[in-house]
């Protein structure tokens, strides 16, 4: 008998979208046209068929058969599932009495495709039951002449109307496997989809801290220093101009250099680690501020785009919030962890800093989370240092 798609077990509810899914290898017009062949060669070969007596139950009895058949077309969902072993239940009645009441014809085709059908339809203890009880009845009536049967009908074939239920439930098996692989490979397409959204997402988030550290800083202290030559025109004192458009071309290099560094990180290349932190505390106007401890070694570049990035963050802040006040960069390698901290005092000029875009810390924690580490940043509360600036990173590894 021709397949359907696979139905879940008695009594639980299909989907919706498990039951309007194509399963491969099914074809419908197959079905109804097998369906439709059944019902012509029936009315054709079936007797007797008419409106009075013996010929009026053999037509009420073709109608039902005909209806139990064509009732495999229905839409496998939780409402048909319910009512479902009532229907082929009362077809198998209807085609053991078919075959009884009718004298000649194919009636008995309807028993065997329903069969096929409830082997398919319903779960499998189910199947063979009901399978069971039609080959039992259509046997009992061929047997014992239950009625005026056809003479020519032996009860072994009537015994075999239960046969193709073994059909149906090996297409229930098969249609099953196809829809778990389906679901399996849908599955599978869904994850790979999701994690390519998280790696996109990710990726801008990562650009996004990175385009923060050179355009927000950069541009923010440019700004400073022009509009302090535009005050310090007014006062007519050109030194102090000079002074600051000198600061404001510094910067602007500055910004070049974080640029380069900026486009060595989104390509991922490898920098050496302590000279570029070296050279970006120069330009940065520290001398001889950063300390290296332990054993220098070379780290995953992901790992030194992150700190290097954490240090001009700090840097740039320090500059921003304490201008003129010393500044100290450590770098220590230990066996287990990697760590930078940056450390400034108290400034010494006036803070003519501008409201932040309040990303640079967390910027900062996000990076570190990335690469499983710790950062901390705070106020500095004792020592030399006090009322400075502490930033501390410590990447594992």
């Amino acid at each position: 008998m021709p397949p359907r798609e696979s139905p879940p077990p008695l009594g639980s509810a299909a989907s919706p979208e498990a039951a309007q899914r194509p399963v491969p290898g099914q074809d419908p017009r197959v079905r109804w046209a097998m369906t439709l062949a059944v019902i012509v060669v029936g009315v054709v070969t079936i007797r007797p068929m008419g409106f009075t007596g013996q010929g009026l139950a053999v037509l009420v009895l073709f109608v039902l058969n005909t209806a139990a058949l064509l009732a495999r077309g229905l839409p496998e969902n939780a409402a048909t599932q319910r009512f479902a072993p009532a229907w082929l239940a009362a077809g198998v009645l209807a085609a053991a009495t078919l075959i009884g009441v009718s004298s000649s014809g194919t009636g008995y085709l309807f028993a065997f495709f329903l069969t096929g059908h409830i082997g398919y339809r319903l779960e499998t203890r189910w199947a063979l039951a009901l399978a069971g009880l039609c080959s039992a009845l259509c046997a009992g009536v061929l047997y014992l002449h239950l009625g005026p049967g056809d003479p020519q009908l032996p009860w072994v074939l009537g015994l075999a109307t239960g046969a193709p239920v073994l059909i149906g439930i090996l297409n229930h098996s098969q249609r099953q496997a196809v829809r778990a692989a389906i679901a399996a490979s849908e599955s599978a397409e869904r994850a790979a989809r999701a994690e390519a959204r998280t790696a996109v997402l990710s990726e801008r988030g990562r650009i996004a801290r990175d385009v923060h550290d050179v355009l927000a800083h950069s541009l923010a202290g440019i700004n400073m220093q022009l509009e302090l030559t535009d005050a310090l025109i007014d006062t007519g004192d050109l030194e102090k101009v000079r002074e600051a458009n000198s600061k404001a071309h510094a910067l602007v290099k500055e910004s070049l250099k974080q640029a380069q560094w900026t486009v060595h990180a989104l390509r991922e290349d490898a920098l050496p680690l302590v000279e570029s932190l070296a050279a970006m505390v120069e330009s940065s106007g520290h001398h001889d501020a950063l300390t290296v401890s332990g054993t220098a070694r070379e780290l995953p570049s992901r790992v030194t785009q992150n700190l290097l990035r954490i240090a001009q963050e700090a840097l740039t802040n320090a500059a921003r919030h304490a201008p003129g006040g010393d500044v100290r960069v450590e770098l220590g390698f230990a066996a287990a962890s990697t760590t930078l901290a940056v450390r400034n005092r108290p400034g010494t000029r006036e803070v003519h800093a501008g409201p932040g875009s309040g990303m640079g810390l967390i910027g900062m924690r996000e990076r570190v989370a990335l690469l499983d580490g710790t950062v901390t940043a705070g106020p500095v509360t004792e020592g030399p240092d006090r009322d400075g600036w502490h930033v501390e990173a410590v990447i594992p590894g």
